[in-house]
This record gives C-alpha cells, structure tokens and sequence, in this order.
C-alpha cells in the first residue's frame, strides 16, 4: 500500500506528527509538503493529493490543514480519491467501512495529536465492508 501525506502550514506540526505516527506503524507515506509553517493556501496541497491519488500513484493518504475542511474539499474535486474529514474516531471507522474512503483528512486546530492518533489508527485498521456500499461508492465517481 503506498501512502502519501500533505498538509498546509497551519496543518504542518500535525503532519508531521501523523507521519511520525505511520512509520511507528510500518506505514512509509510520501510527504508532499508544507515543509514548515511558512503560509502557503490549502488548496494547493489538496489538489496535489488529490491528482497523485486519481493517477494512481499512491493508494492512500492523509491531508492536514486548520480545519479539514477546506483541504478535504480540494482532494475531493478529483475522480477516485475519496477525502473523508473525521474528527472523531467513529467517523473514521465509517469512513472506510461505509465509504471506502481512501484518504483521511484532519483539523489540525480541530484535533490534537492523541485524538489525531485514535483517528489514524481507526482508518489504517478498517476494511471496506463492500456489498450494498461497494453500490454506493460506485455513485461517488460513475464511469469509473
């Protein structure tokens, strides 16, 4: 599984935590940037996420920014990737239970480094359940 990560500067301190965090778990992730908390706008590492996943160069990922939100939106603009923002652990269960969700997206200003933990390891230890939301997935991105 091949893993890549991104954040903007307000979710820099965060990405690096989270990509700690991955290599603890045996998860190499590609960094795509912010490299420091120098201001640099969301949607710039959203959209490169989100192309890298919709090539098909990286099977996963995680997005950082203050919120989520804003990075999670940019991601999601490309077919295939799949940016779920989850805030608490049980979002991020469903998020790939339910959605197939491929790539997780946290506040940094939302949530902390432990919750941010439970979160990660909620999404890197839960299956896609399939059947009548493998239907429902294939609605997301019709044609693929």
């Amino acid at each position: 599984m091949r893993w890549v990560i991104a954040s903007d500067h307000a979710g820099y301190p965060l990405k690096e935590e989270v990509k700690a965090l991955l290599k603890a778990r045996g998860v190499e992730a590609t960094d795509l940037g912010a490299h420091d908390t120098q201001r640099t706008d969301y949607p710039d590492w959203g959209h490169r996420l989100g192309e890298a996943i919709a090539r098909g160069d990286y099977d996963r990922g995680v997005l950082v920014c203050g919120t989520g939100i804003g990075i999670s939106i940019a991601a999601n603009r490309h077919a295939g990737c799949r940016a779920a923002l989850c805030n608490e652990v049980f979002m991020a269960r469903m998020a790939r239970a339910h959605n197939d969700a491929n790539v997780l997206a946290l506040g940094a200003r939302v949530v902390g480094p432990g919750v941010a933990e439970a979160i990660l390891d909620a999404f890197l230890t839960t299956a896609f359940e399939g059947g009548r939301h493998g239907d429902r997935v294939k609605k997301i991105d019709p044609g693929r």
